[in-house]
């Protein structure tokens, strides 16, 4: 399934949609959740809500 398609689906409130989503950005959000070779647990959430956010905020 193409990107977006599956964005629509996840703006439109497809719960695996955006499970599927989140897996794709998943390593990206680890990664940045590092501090000096440390995982940041809170950092992690934080970023993960943001990418919940723009899911919804996204325009296609």
């Amino acid at each position: 399934m193409n990107f977006e398609l599956l964005l629509e689906r996840a703006k439109a409130g497809d719960k695996e949609a955006r499970e599927e989503i989140f897996r794709m950005y998943r390593p990206l959000l680890i990664k940045n959740a590092m501090d000096k070779n440390v995982f940041d647990e809170d950092l992690y959430q934080e970023l993960s809500a943001t990418l919940l956010y723009c899911i919804q905020k996204f325009q296609v």
